[in-house]
């Protein structure tokens, strides 16, 4: 599958990003009651964390995959992820918070993206962004600040198309796979995605309940998303996600 079309998109991006950055007031004082801006600070540090890891995995796994045009498009995706990082750093200080150097559940889900090849992290990847979907998703409809809203509207765009870049991948590589290991791999997908979406519903829940996005609902968005997204790689059915429609 060509991924030409990919590096065309990041690199449009660029110059997306600029003017969506700049025109975000962070210089604005920060007006949000405490009882939300408290588990935001919190919820934001834990995505802050996720976001700006190195990337040098993904680049290297791509390089060996052999596709010269796979390989630039991943190296702007990792580049779009740290410019994620790097917009989370700025919200952190506008609520006047600080990043954190380590969680266990970031730990948790480097080794599983680790674990084996690049199917796998790509995978555990595309679990997280589901989520980062219906995570941002809230927060730009629902959080009580504009700044908070643009960045988090930033970010879920941007998260919309990096699932499809995932799903191109991963379709094209289970579609030379046997049955027997798509519904293997399908089994596993679906046990990480339901964890990582209890995870995070829990550890994040106080932010959700601040924000009137009950956990439960999250939970239900979240893995409607992922349903889709699952179905579509493995070829079960032809449908597209959901929440990229």
């Amino acid at each position: 599958m060509p991924f030409g079309h990919w590096v065309d998109h990041f690199e449009r991006n660029d110059a997306v990003h600029a003017r969506v950055d700049a025109a975000t007031e962070f210089d604005e004082s920060c007006i949000i009651p405490d009882h939300v801006r408290r588990p935001l600070i919190d919820s934001a540090r834990r995505f802050q964390l996720g976001e700006s890891g190195d990337g040098a995995q993904l680049p290297s796994k791509a390089a060996a995959a052999g596709d010269t045009e796979y390989h630039s498009a991943a190296k702007l995706f990792v580049a779009e992820e740290q410019q994620h990082a790097a917009l989370l750093l700025r919200l952190l200080g506008y609520l006047g918070g600080q990043p954190m150097s380590s969680h266990w559940s970031d730990a948790v889900f480097v080794g599983l993206r680790r674990l084996i090849g690049l199917r796998t992290e790509l995978m555990v990847l595309t679990v997280a962004e589901v989520v980062a979907l219906s995570y941002y998703g809230g927060l730009t409809a629902m959080a009580p600040d504009p700044v908070v809203r643009a960045v988090a509207a930033r970010i879920v765009d941007d998260e919309h198309a990096h699932v499809r870049f995932q799903q191109e991948w991963l379709r094209a590589g289970f579609a030379r796979s046997a049955l027997v290991s798509r519904v293997l791999a399908f089994s596993l997908w679906w046990c990480v995605a339901i964890g990582a979406t209890v995870v995070v519903a829990v550890d994040h829940g106080p932010l959700l309940t601040a924000i009137g996005y009950r956990r439960l609902r999250f939970a239900r968005d979240v893995l409607a998303d992922f349903d889709a997204v699952a179905r579509y790689v493995c070829r079960f059915t032809a449908d597209g996600p959901r929440s990229m429609t």
